[in-house]
Parts: structure tokens; C-alpha cells; sequence
């Protein structure tokens, strides 16, 4: 579904410490489930409304027969 998101191995300039590499790594990934999250919102609003739809469409139909 998503990619995975790995983790800066101490080779390409992480620290214990959590030194400024560490911490740039930690904010590209935050921007990035946001990014994600800003989305699955986006789809989760047009599926809502879609469902909205369908049940006003129905509630209507049920309307007209009983008429």
C-alpha cells in the first residue's frame, strides 16, 4: 500500500545524538506521512460524498414509487 520508510543507517551521517542529518531525515518523513494522510482525506471526502449521493438518490426513488 505505502512504501516502507527506512530508517538513515550511522553510515550516511546519522548520530546517536540525533544529530541536524537525523533530525532532516525525521522531518522529510513527517512531511511525507502528512503528505500521505492530506490524500487518504481527500479520498475518504469524495467516497463520503459519493455515499451521500447514492442515499439521496435512493431515498428519492423510494419517494417516486410510493407516490
Amino acid at each position: 500500500m505505502f512504501p516502507p520508510i527506512f530508517s538513515i543507517p550511522s553510515c550516511c551521517g546519522a548520530t546517536e545524538d540525533g544529530g541536524p542529518s537525523w533530525r532532516r531525515h525525521q522531518e522529510r518523513k513527517l512531511r511525507m506521512l502528512r503528505y500521505w494522510r492530506d490524500g487518504i482525506e481527500r479520498q475518504l471526502a469524495a467516497v463520503t460524498a459519493a455515499i451521500t449521493t447514492l442515499e439521496q438518490q435512493i431515498q428519492r426513488d423510494r419517494g417516486d414509487s410510493q407516490g
